[in-house]
């Protein structure tokens, strides 16, 4: 009994670092955010406990854009990155020459630093000098300059291609890596049966990627729901509203207009959001592991 208490008090004593740490980094902020939803807190020095009206204030009609806007942003960015990360990880897994210069090639958009990518592009956007414009003008296809981040439509979808440019070569890497996990020799037995490349691909490879493309969907889906720095870079959350998301929404309130109380309830909001999709994650992921040990 003393040698499995030891034992125990010896594992606790390894978790602890790792604990502590979350308490720290994770919990305490968590605890702390959803408390201050429930005040007035601001620049002011006094701070008053208000209950549900941070969270009655967001309930509304505007805010309810906003959401919808954020679930469309998300959904068009993770779906594009997912079918060009599938499509790119296959052409570099094909055995082709030089495909180790093409996996080199897909680096770039991850090695950049973010914020002088999300320049680039808004540089590349830009209706007077950008690339984009210059290049619709040259062809005919436009009649003058094309300023892309000063109109709502244009601005958004601008936002969902940088997104998409940065967010590819994870997905493609991650699941290239997939890909080369697969037995060799399931393709082997599928060759001599008769199988061609797309029967094989549908048959064999997309069955055993499911769980990678589940998993990266989710981590994607997480990432870009965060996602702060482009659509701030590039817009700010402009024109009219037209790019402004949960996260962009949240730093206005709280930072922008100094409401930390409304600003918290938006973030409490954001972490609900997440923790939604983090449990359905697990359960399809449970669900598939049920389904394989059958």
């Amino acid at each position: 009994m003393d040698t499995r208490r030891s034992a125990v008090f010896f594992a606790w004593l390894l978790l602890a670092p790792a604990l502590l740490y979350v308490l720290a980094i994770v919990a305490y902020p968590l605890v702390d955010t959803f408390i201050l939803s429930f005040t007035d807190a601001s620049l002011k020095k006094t701070t008053n406990w208000v209950g549900w009206a941070n969270y009655d204030k967001i309930f509304n009609a505007t805010f309810a854009e906003v959401i919808i806007r954020t679930f469309i942003w998300t959904f068009f960015s993770v779906a594009i990155k997912m079918v060009i990360g599938t499509f790119g990880a296959t052409m570099l897994n094909a055995a082709v020459p030089g495909r180790a210069i093409f996996r080199i090639l897909t680096m770039p958009p991850w090695i950049v630093p973010m914020a002088i990518g999300i320049f680039m592009w808004g540089w590349m956007y830009n209706g007077q000098f950008g690339m984009i414009s210059g290049m619709l003008q040259r062809t005919g296809l436009v009649d003058g300059p094309v300023a892309f981040l000063a109109q709502g439509s244009t601005a958004f979808w601008a936002t969902v291609i940088t997104d998409v440019w940065i967010g590819v070569p994870m997905v493609t890497l991650y699941l290239l890596a997939a890909m080369q996990a697969v037995p060799q020799d399931l393709y082997e037995a599928a060759w001599v049966d008769g199988a061609g490349r797309f029967y094989r691909f549908r048959r064999i490879t997309l069955p055993l990627l499911v769980p990678s493309m589940i998993t990266m969907s989710m981590l994607s889906l997480i990432s870009t729901f965060n996602s702060f720095d482009i659509i701030w870079i590039l817009t700010r959350g402009g024109p009219n509203g037209e790019t402004t998301t949960m996260i962009i929404d949240t730093y206005k309130t709280a930072i922008g207009s100094y409401k930390y109380g409304e600003g918290a309830a938006r973030a409490v909001l954001i972490c609900i959001f997440l923790s939604i999709f983090c449990l359905a994650y697990f359960r399809i992921v449970s669900k598939l592991s049920a389904g394989d040990k059958r």
